[in-house]
Parts: structure tokens; C-alpha cells; sequence
């Protein structure tokens, strides 16, 4: 199977990246290739130093991610091993989000739902638009989430809320879902892609060493798959402290200036 597909790609403006899924037919459903192109595309935009944050959404007009490609259970899933093999890529998938030194904006409109949930799950953090649908049915697919997967989704909203959500296998709404601190935010659907590249551009302007840093020792603080240690997140942050950039902050709050930063 190969590790491109036209169904992901990104467009980069602003230091912003926005990785688009683009899978119209199947309303936007992520399959197997997918699963497999996203660590390698998110690879090459943390090498990007024109990239300073990543947001992951629908391409125009189109859903979040409606879930795993349900076409490919009674093939790529036939079986125990071909199941392992997918989920392993799942895997991989949710923890090339989580480990991006960037950070990455889920933003999410229409349905999350399945391992859609698990997408936006692993990344830092998540906006909905008004009216979006999420959950996560696979108790009525069979369908088994493995631990590490699974951590992502607990961490989001916790071991309660994510009972609730495997065990019923309900639908619940924006509001729900923000009550439940799976989004930080519900913007209206009108102006929702404007607004997100607004929340980006500012996340961009601020210092990429002290973003990288904290990101790191929130990671480690919630548990999440893969944390740095605890001596590598002090390293990450002493090295703000020794940077251009820590300069810089000082100098604009001082001189009452936007300060610009370089990442160094």
C-alpha cells in the first residue's frame, strides 16, 4: 500500500498548515492509506521551519472525518492480523499528531465521529463549529480500540465520559462535547474556517521555542503515549530562556511592540 494518497494534503499560508481531508465520496472517512500517508506528511511540515502551527480540518465544504472507512472492514479488516495491521497504523497516525513539536489545531466541523474522534483526540487542541456531531460507535461495529489509541481519547475527556461514550455508543452535539472538554471552543458555522485561521496566526506569532516547550510538559503531565521525559522538558526549557527569542519578548513588552520571533 502506498504512503501517498491524494485524499490528505496540505496548504501552507502564514506559517499556518492546514492538512486537508479531502475524501468527498466517502464523506470523508479516513482509509487505510490515509491512516498510512499522514505520519510521513506530518514528518516533512514539522521539518518546515516556515511552519509554525498545523490545523487539521475538512477540505471545503466537507465533514471533519466521519470515521475508518467501513468499506474496507470485510477486506483490509477481514481478519485478527489484518485488524492488528490497521490499527497499528492508527496508532501510528494519532501519535505523529501527538508528538508534532508543533503545535496542531483540530478544527472540526460537520462530523467527528469513530476515528475521527481519535484524530482530533490526539491533537493539541480542538474547535468546533456550531452543529457538529461526534461520537464513536464501535460497539455497534465490534470494532476493539487498543490501549494506546484509546489513552488519547481519555486523556481528551476522561475515563467516565469515555465509558460513556464507548459503552452507549451515543451522539453527542458541540455542547456536549465542550461540557465534556473534548473542544476548547464552539464558534458559530458561519466564518468557522476564517476564525480558525485567526486563532492560527495568532498561536504562529508567538515564540515556537516556548510553544514546543510547553506543549512537551503538557504532554508529559496528562500521560499521553511517548512523553518526553521529565530532563528532556526542562531542556526545552531552559533552552527558551537561553534564546533570541526570550530577548526579543523582553525588549517588545519594554518598547510596547508586537515582538517577532524566529525560533532561535
Amino acid at each position: 500500500m502506498s504512503d501517498s494518497t491524494p485524499k490528505l494534503h496540505a496548504v501552507i499560508a502564514e506559517g499556518v498548515a492546514r492538512v486537508l481531508i479531502d475524501n468527498g465520496e466517502r464523506r470523508n472517512a479516513f482509509d487505510f492509506s490515509m491512516w498510512r500517508a499522514l505520519p510521513p506528511l506530518l514528518a516533512a511540515l514539522d521539518a518546515d521551519e516556515t511552519v509554525r502551527v498545523v490545523v487539521l480540518t475538512g477540505a471545503p465544504s466537507l465533514p471533519f472525518c466521519s470515521g475508518a472507512d467501513i468499506s474496507e472492514f470485510s477486506t483490509v479488516r477481514a481478519t485478527a492480523e489484518g485488524g492488528r495491521a490497521y490499527e497499528q497504523a492508527n496508532v501510528e497516525a494519532f501519535d505523529a499528531l501527538s508528538r508534532l513539536g508543533k503545535p496542531v489545531i483540530a478544527a472540526i466541523a460537520g462530523y467527528c465521529m469513530g476515528g475521527g474522534m481519535g484524530l482530533a483526540a490526539a491533537c493539541d487542541l480542538r474547535i468546533a463549529a456550531e452543529a457538529c456531531v461526534f461520537g464513536i460507535p464501535a460497539g455497534r461495529l465490534g470494532v476493539g480500540y487498543p490501549p494506546e489509541a484509546m489513552s488519547y481519547v481519555v486523556a481528551a475527556v476522561g475515563p467516565q465520559n469515555a465509558m460513556d461514550l464507548f459503552f452507549t455508543a451515543r451522539r453527542i452535539n458541540a455542547d456536549e462535547a465542550r461540557a465534556a472538554g473534548f473542544v476548547s471552543r464552539v464558534l458559530p458555522k458561519d466564518g468557522f474556517d476564517a476564525a480558525i485561521m485567526n486563532i492560527a496566526r495568532g498561536i504562529a506569532a508567538n515564540a515556537p521555542l516556548t510553544l514546543r516547550a510547553a506543549k512537551a510538559a503538557i504532554r508529559r503531565a496528562s500521560g499521553l503515549p511517548h512523553a518526553l521525559s521529565a530532563e528532556d522538558c526542562e531542556k526545552l526549557t531552559a533552552a527558551c530562556f537561553d534564546s533570541a527569542d526570550y530577548a526579543e519578548g523582553r525588549t517588545a513588552f519594554l518598547e510596547k511592540r508586537e515582538p517577532k520571533f524566529n525560533g532561535k
